[in-house]
C-alpha cells in the first residue's frame, strides 16, 4: 500500500476503544494526532497525545448532531485535502449515512446509502437478506410490541435457554431499566415475560429477535472484520476467534480476547454477500459455531469497526488505513482481496484484559493453549497501552480498568 505523505484529514466520531484503536492505527503510519468529536469523554481517549478530542453536549443525536456538523463544515470548507469522516459507533455511522447528501460537499462519507444501512442494522431485515443469499443464522422468531400490547401470552417455540436481542440496536441505546443488557440469555418463561414487559414499558418500540440458543462457551464465537472499497469490491477480510467475553450485564458480547484464524469458506460466503448487495465501507460480523450441524451461524452485521477490531491492526493490517488508501491514494482498485491470517506463526493475540484474567477464565482448549504460548513468547497486545502514548496518567488509568475487570469477572462470570 502507498504510504506517501499526501495531505488528508481523518475526523473520528467517538471517544471509545474503537476510536482510540483507529487513531492509533493512523498515528502509527502517519505520525500525526487525529481529530475526534464526541458527546462524552470515555476512558480510552483520556490523557492521550494521539487523539485531539472535542466534546459537544448532545452530539450523539439529531438535531444537535446535524446542526453541529453543519458548523463543522464551515470549519473544514477551506481544506484543500480530503477530509474523511469515520464513525466509531452504530449511532454515528447511521447519522453519517442519514445526512450524507448534506455533508458530501465537504466531507468524504465512506458509508452506504441510508436505506440499505437501515435494512442491515435491523436484525429482522438482515435475517431476511440472509435467507435471500443463503447465509445460515440461528432459528428465529420475531416478537413485536403489538404482541405484548395485546395482553395475550407470547408463545416461544424454543426450549430454554433462549437468546433475546433487540432488533433495533440504535434505539436500544436509549432504553434504560434495571436488568437491561445488550442481549439476553433467557433461562425461564417468567424471565422471558419480565424482560419483554420491562423493555416495552420503558419506551422500546421496535421488535425483538428471539433465537434458538446455540450451545457452547465463548470460544465458539467468531468475529469477522471486512473492508469493501468504493467500487464494491471486498479488499480485506480478517477473521478472529474470540476466546473470552466481558461478563458484565451491560457489556455482554464484548470480546476481551481474540486470536486470529483463517477460514476461506467463511471468507467466500461473506464476500459474495457483500459484493452482491453493492456494499462499501467497513463491516464487522459476529458468528457462532453450532456443533449440532457443524456450521457457522451469523448473528449480526455492524456497519463500522468494533471495540475489539484492533486485533486486525495488531496482526499487521492497519484497519483505519484501508479507507485512506481507498479514497485518498486510490490504491485499492487493482489490488486483490487480502484474506488474512494464513500463517499461524505470524499471529498476535489481542487482549482487552490482563493475561492473568485471561488464563483464569478462558475455557481450557487447544485455542487457549495456543494463546498461552503466544503470551509466553510475547506475541500479544491490547488497544489501550500504546508504546508511543505512554504516560503516568494513562498507566494509572490502565491499572484502574484492569482492577475493575478483575472485580467484574469475579462477580459476573459464569461458564456457558
Amino acid at each position: 500500500m502507498k504510504n506517501k505523505q499526501l495531505d488528508f484529514t481523518p475526523v473520528l466520531l467517538g471517544s471509545d476503544f474503537n476510536a482510540y484503536g483507529m487513531a492509533r492505527s493512523l498515528y502509527e503510519i502517519y505520525g500525526k494526532p487525529v481529530k475526534a468529536f464526541a458527546q462524552t469523554q470515555l476512558a480510552p481517549t483520556r490523557f492521550t497525545k494521539i487523539v485531539d478530542l472535542e466534546l459537544i453536549p448532545g452530539f450523539s443525536e439529531d438535531p444537535v448532531w446535524i446542526d453541529t456538523m453543519k458548523q463543522l463544515k464551515k470549519r473544514y470548507a477551506n481544506h484543500q485535502e480530503p477530509v474523511i469522516l469515520i464513525g466509531c459507533g452504530d449511532g454515528y455511522a447511521e447519522l453519517i449515512a442519514k445526512h450524507k447528501a448534506e455533508l458530501e460537499d465537504v466531507f468524504i462519507c465512506p458509508y452506504i446509502d441510508y436505506d440499505l444501512l437501515k435494512k442491515l442494522n435491523d436484525k429482522e431485515n438482515f435475517y431476511k437478506m440472509c435467507d435471500q443469499y443463503d447465509l445460515p443464522y440461528p432459528k428465529t422468531r420475531i416478537i413485536s410490541k403489538a404482541m405484548y400490547a395485546s395482553g395475550e401470552p407470547i408463545e416461544q417455540p424454543f426450549g430454554y435457554p433462549v437468546a433475546l436481542k433487540p432488533a433495533n440496536s440504535v434505539e436500544w441505546l436509549d432504553i434504560h431499566f434495571e436488568g437491561r443488557k445488550k442481549a439476553f440469555i433467557i433461562k425461564s418463561e417468567a424471565e422471558f415475560r419480565e424482560i419483554v414487559a420491562k423493555s416495552y414499558d420503558n419506551g422500546y418500540t421496535s421488535d425483538f429477535i428471539l433465537q434458538d440458543f446455540i450451545p457452547g462457551d465463548d470460544s465458539n464465537m467468531r468475529t469477522l472484520n471486512v473492508y469493501v472499497d468504493k467500487n464494491h469490491q471486498v479488499k480485506l477480510m480478517c477473521l478472529g476467534h474470540p476466546l473470552l467475553e466481558d461478563p458484565a450485564p451491560a457489556a455482554i458480547g464484548n470480546y476481551v480476547a481474540i486470536i486470529p484464524e483463517f477460514n476461506q469458506e467463511i471468507y467466500n460466503k461473506v464476500q459474495a454477500f457483500l459484493e452482491k448487495i453493492n456494499f462499501h465501507g467497513y463491516a464487522n460480523f459476529d458468528l457462532k459455531f453450532d456443533h449440532r450441524d457443524n456450521s457457522y451461524k451469523l448473528f449480526e452485521i455492524n456497519l463500522r469497526t468494533g471495540r475489539s477490531s484492533f486485533f486486525v491492526t495488531l496482526n499487521g493490517h492497519h484497519l483505519a488505513d484501508w479507507v485512506i488508501q481507498d479514497y485518498v491514494f486510490d490504491s485499492l482498485k487493482d489490488q486483490s482481496t487480502l484474506y488474512a491470517n494464513k500463517d499461524p506463526r505470524q499471529y498476535f493475540l489481542w487482549l482487552g484484559v490482563t493475561p492473568k484474567i485471561f488464563e483464569k477464565y478462558a475455557k481450557d482448549n487447544a485455542a487457549k493453549k495456543q494463546a498461552m504460548e503466544m503470551i509466553n513468547e510475547g506475541r500479544y497486545g491490547d488497544t489501550f497501552w500504546y508504546a508511543k502514548d505512554k504516560n503516568i496518567k494513562r498507566f494509572a488509568l490502565y491499572k484502574w480498568m484492569m482492577h475493575n475487570y478483575a472485580k467484574s469477572f469475579k462477580t459476573y462470570f459464569v461458564e456457558k
